[in-house]
């Protein structure tokens, strides 16, 4: 049994949608997404924010008016990508097919305007040789390439080579077998759901029906196939809480762990 619903006649139109109302801040996301796809060392193509204090897992107020939540934060798979439109090269494109915004790693020369034009700042570049822990791949293993493309372009490989770049691909290695997102099954609050905004049946369609899902940043016009429920207020009379967006969240990682005596002056 398939799934991720979709219409292959009309394309699948892939979207995700995260509910904060029911995201924990556990990292398990994060971490899974680093397992799946054998992200080195300090590199991250999914973290959690927190939105709250100037600290990360600190609410903000005073005892007993405290509020706190969590912002998951990866690639937001643009209808309309900066990061497509500066590449050079074609590397990074949209897929027509589903929609996902993905990498050709054999093309990427590695010059980073796609990092510069991206305004999410989810993009990261490989400054050297990769570090792992454990230094054997866990998840995804072997070479992906494009189901949809006929140019055989390598969208996933278990070691990127250094002088690229690396993003969340919506675990394109997966939703090309018709599986899910890796983040989207171990999320023990099953904050996340995936899956196609063109079927109506599917429950991406059903709950971006209702009006209340939102996109970061969207007076830039990008269009992000990611988008997120808020918070709510508890009690008889359930509403939405005033969502503060990435000006205030604090990050818990370093997205750019460049040495301090590497050579930023293009591709290795």
């Amino acid at each position: 049994m398939s799934l991720i619903h979709s219409d292959e006649e009309t394309g699948k139109d892939y979207a995700m949608v995260i509910d904060l109302e029911r995201c924990v801040g556990c990292h398990t996301c994060a971490v899974a997404c680093k397992l799946e796809n054998d992200t080195p060392l300090g590199y991250w193509w999914n973290r959690v924010l927190t939105v709250g204090g100037q600290n990360v897992d600190v609410p903000a107020g005073q005892y007993p008016d405290l509020s706190i939540h969590y912002l998951p934060f990866a690639c937001q798979h643009c209808d309309d990508p900066p990061c497509v439109k500066v590449c050079p090269v074609g590397a990074t494109y949209k897929r027509e097919a589903d929609g996902a915004v993905v990498i050709d790693y054999e093309r990427c020369i590695g010059c980073r305007y796609c990092v510069a034009a991206c305004p999410y700042g989810v993009r990261v570049f490989n400054w050297g040789p990769a570090q792992r822990v454990p230094d054997f791949p866990v998840g995804f293993q072997g070479v992906h390439t494009d189901k949809y493309s006929s140019g055989n372009r390598v969208v996933f490989e278990p070691v990127r080579p250094v002088g690229v770049v690396e993003k969340c691909s919506f675990c394109v290695q997966r939703i090309d077998n018709d599986e899910l997102p890796f983040c989207v099954i171990v999320c023990p609050a099953r904050a996340r759901l995936f899956g196609s905004q063109k079927d109506p049946d599917s429950e991406v369609s059903k709950l971006l029906r209702n009006g209340f899902a939102f996109n970061l940043l969207p007076e830039l016009g990008t269009g992000p196939d990611v988008f997120f429920l808020p918070p709510r207020k508890k009690g008889p009379n359930l509403q939405k809480v005033p969502f503060t967006l990435l000006s205030d969240a604090r990050d818990p990682v370093q997205t750019d762990p460049a040495p301090a005596n590497e050579d930023k002056g293009g591709a290795q």
